[in-house]
């Protein structure tokens, strides 16, 4: 059996379980795409297949993709620096302990900020900024790394201050520059507000306990409920994609990694700088990215070089420069599947299989 019949298996499997109803995949070199598909169905009540042009909810997949890469040109334009303050830029942010709290503690998820609000959040983009700019940390900064989708709705408002333009505009801006060399990073392709048959033939997701949209299927609109009481715009969710799109975005930060030319702001030197891992101890968070380790989503196999990140949707993105690969998994599991171990678990053995692609 082939190293991708081995994958494939993987995966039609993991639909035979019930961990996802659907996927699509895109594996491939900085050159192109060496295999790509789709399996399965939109949801497991219906026989409406899953498409190569699926666009799926790409949930944290948004970090690296949208915010990082906007916080990358950012701070390559010099309107934004690595070691300012974040008190510098929200008033809210007050207090002895977090005034030191910096946008590279935030990109590195060494803030202190816990992982989510310890309440349902509430509707409005103020409320929401207030409620994180004063809630206790979890930790004193850079002590720990903690994944924190607060940061990076910290972030993108950021962005969205220093640059007096929404983050979703920021995003496309640049997009459209990169789109030059890789035209699948085209609006309909990528992005955070689905139009047409795209929205409509979108993968669905299910909505959470606490989310007041429970009791109907989200169909191209953002899964997770901060994002959606941010407009669906957010720096740690809301972008949608296809497999084909989120590849095109892995190739170019693949060949910048190999020092390849790429345009700003993916270039080698930016990449660099930004697939650095931290300082903080035990943390195996870059910029935004995330590293190896062999316990984590990427499997055993990968090289030390290889970056990634996954999505509480059921999305996965890594790429080893070491090895010239890439890897994109997407999958609706939550669209009622399967838990977030189930999902690791098919994670791994799916990195693992393609070890020798």
């Amino acid at each position: 059996m082939s190293v991708i019949d081995q994958a494939r298996h993987v995966v039609l499997e993991a639909i035979e379980q019930r961990i996802f109803p659907g996927g699509a995949v895109d594996v491939g070199s900085s050159d192109g795409s060496l295999w790509h598909d789709a399996f399965g169905t939109r949801t497991f009540e219906t026989s409406a297949p899953i498409t190569e042009a699926t666009a799926f909810d790409l949930a944290s997949l948004t970090k690296v993709i949208a915010t990082t890469t906007v916080l990358m040109d950012l701070v390559g334009t010099g309107v934004v620096r690595l070691d300012e303050r974040i008190a510098e830029s929200f008033q809210e942010w007050r207090g002895a302990d977090r005034e030191t709290v910096t946008v590279q503690d935030l990109l590195e998820h060494a803030s202190g900020l816990p992982a989510r609000l310890l309440d349902t959040p509430p509707s409005t983009r103020r409320e929401i900024l207030h409620d994180i700019c004063t809630m206790p940390l979890a930790c004193s900064p850079r002590t720990q790394a903690i994944y924190s989708d607060l940061g990076f709705i910290l972030l993108g408002l950021l962005a969205e201050r220093r640059c007096q333009d929404s983050l979703d505009r920021q995003f496309d801006s640049i997009r459209a520059r990169l789109g030059v060399v890789e035209p699948l990073l085209g609006p309909d392709h990528l992005t955070f507000t689905l139009s047409g048959a795209a929205k409509a033939h979108a993968a669905p997701t299910s909505p959470q306990a606490d989310d007041v949209r429970r009791g109907r299927m989200l169909v191209g609109e953002v899964h997770d409920n901060y994002a959606a009481g941010l407009g669906g715009v957010a720096g740690h969710a809301g972008l949608f994609g296809t497999a084909a799109a989120v590849a095109a975005f892995a190739r170019l930060v693949l060949r910048a990694c190999r020092g390849n030319t790429v345009p700003e702001p993916l270039s080698s030197s930016c990449m660099d700088r930004f697939t650095r891992k931290s300082a903080v101890a035990g943390s195996s968070r870059a910029l935004g990215w995330d590293t190896m380790l062999p316990t984590s989503s990427c499997g055993t196999r990968m090289s030390s070089s290889a970056i990634g990140h996954v999505g509480f949707t059921g999305t996965s993105l890594w790429i080893d420069p070491h090895r010239d690969r890439y890897f994109v998994l997407l999958t609706n599991r939550a669209c009622n599947g399967g838990t977030l171990d189930e999902m690791r678990t098919v994670r791994r053995s799916f990195h693992d299989a393609l070890a020798q692609s």
